[in-house]
C-alpha cells in the first residue's frame, strides 16, 4: 500500500517496555515488525508519554511515513480505570500513576507533536490485544472471541461479533485475571495477589506471577531439586522454569501442567457466561520463538482436557482453543484498529 495513505497507530503501555504498532485505513498492519523501547514508568506519567510520542515519530520514519498521515491513536493501558483514560491503583504500575489522565496527557502532546488535534482512543491492554487476535482468527466469518494471555499477569478479554471489546459500563469489564480460582478443584492455598485481593485471583494460578507460590510449593515435597539450592532470587528461579520443563524437568513440567489445567477451568467458567465461538491463547508461552512446538502443544491439550468437562454438549462440539498468531505486537495493533473504528 501507498505511503500516501491515512494510518492509524496504536501504543501498548507495559509495565517494563512500552511498544508502536499501526495499521493502514483497511486493517492491514503496516509492518510485522514491532518497535518496543523501555516504559520508564519509575521517571513518572509525563515521562512516559513523551516516551509515547518520541516512539512514534521512531516508528514512523522507519516505515517511510509521517505525522501527516496519521488520522487516529491508540493507547493500551494495563489494569482497571476511575474514568474513560483516568487510571486506578493497579498492580504493575508505580503509584504515581494512580488516577493519571492518560487521555488527557496523550492527546494533547499528540497534538502539539502534529501541529493538530489527532483522536485518541485510549483502553484495557487486555482488550486491545483481544481485538487484534481476533481480528486475525475470525478473518471475515462471524464469533466471538475470548482471548486469554498468561505473561506477567493474566490478560482476558471478550470481543464481540462487531469486532469491539467488552468494556462493561464502570470500564472494568473482562477483569477477569482476578475472579477467584476453583480452588477447591486445584487443590490449591489462597495466594495473594498484586491487586490486593486475597481469595486467590485466578491470575496468580496461570501467569508468571504466582510462579513463585508455586514454586515455593513444589520444592517442599522435592527438597533435592537443583532450584531448592540455587543462588538465584524467587523471581530469577520462577524465569528459569520454562526452559526446565522443555528439557523435560519432571518438577516444572508438573508446574505448567497445573497452570494449563487451572486455565482450562477458567475457560470453562468464562464460557459459561460468554459463549464464545473461539478461545485464543496467547501470552508468552504461545512464543514459537521462545517455546517448543511439544511444549504448546502440551498446554494447549491440558487446556482443553481441563474446560471441556464442564462446558454445555454443544460447546463441546463447537468451542476451538487456539494459540494466538500476533505476539508482542497484539495490543499495539488492537489499539491501532480501536482507533480506527473510533475515527
Amino acid at each position: 500500500m501507498s505511503a500516501a495513505q491515512p494510518v492509524f497507530i496504536g501504543t501498548d503501555c507495559g509495565a517494563t517496555t512500552s511498544k508502536v504498532g499501526g495499521v493502514w485505513a483497511d486493517g492491514s498492519p503496516v509492518s510485522t515488525g514491532l518497535l518496543q523501547q523501555p516504559t520508564n514508568a519509575q521517571f513518572g506519567p509525563d515521562s512516559v508519554v513523551r516516551g509515547w510520542i518520541a516512539a512514534i515519530s521512531i516508528y514512523l520514519e522507519q516505515n517511510g511515513l509521517g505525522w501527516d498521515q496519521v488520522r487516529g491513536v491508540g493507547v493500551a493501558i494495563p489494569g482497571p480505570r476511575r474514568s474513560y483514560g483516568v487510571l486506578e491503583r493497579g498492580p504493575n504500575l508505580p503509584e504515581s500513576f494512580v488516577g493519571f489522565d492518560v487521555h488527557t496527557a496523550y492527546r494533547q502532546a499528540l497534538s502539539e507533536r502534529a501541529g493538530r488535534e489527532i483522536p485518541l482512543a485510549v483502553g484495557n491492554d487486555g482488550n486491545m490485544g483481544g481485538v487484534a487476535e481476533a481480528a486475525r482468527v475470525r478473518g471475515s466469518a462471524g464469533g466471538s472471541v475470548l482471548l486469554l494471555a498468561p505473561g506477567s499477569g493474566l490478560g482476558c478479554a471478550y470481543i464481540g461479533q462487531d469486532g469491539m471489546p467488552l468494556d462493561g459500563d464502570t470500564l472494568a469489564g473482562m477483569e477477569a485475571s482476578h475472579m477467584p480460582a476453583p480452588l477447591h478443584l486445584l487443590g490449591a492455598h489462597a495466594y495473594p495477589c498484586g491487586c490486593g485481593r486475597a481469595w486467590g485471583c485466578i491470575e496468580v494460578y496461570t501467569s508468571l506471577a504466582g510462579l513463585p507460590y508455586l514454586l515455593a510449593d513444589q520444592l517442599e515435597r522435592h527438597p533435592d531439586h537443583p532450584l531448592a539450592v540455587s543462588p538465584l532470587g524467587p523471581k530469577e528461579r520462577s524465569l528459569a522454569l520454562r526452559d526446565l520443563a522443555q528439557r523435560g524437568d519432571p518438577l516444572a513440567t508438573a508446574i505448567f501442567d497445573f497452570q494449563a489445567r487451572a486455565l482450562g477451568l477458567h475457560v470453562a467458567s468464562l464460557a459459561m457466561a460468554l459463549d464464545p465461538r473461539f478461545v485464543v491463547i496467547g501470552g508468552g508461552l504461545m512464543d514459537a520463538g521462545a517455546t517448543t512446538a511439544t511444549f504448546r502443544a502440551r498446554y494447549l491439550r491440558i487446556i482443553w482436557e481441563s474446560a471441556e468437562p464442564y462446558l454445555w454438549p454443544a460447546q463441546r462440539s463447537s468451542l476451538q482453543v487456539i494459540p494466538a498468531t500476533l505476539g508482542d505486537l497484539s495490543q499495539a495493533i488492537g489499539a491501532a484498529l480501536v482507533a480506527r473504528h473510533q475515527a
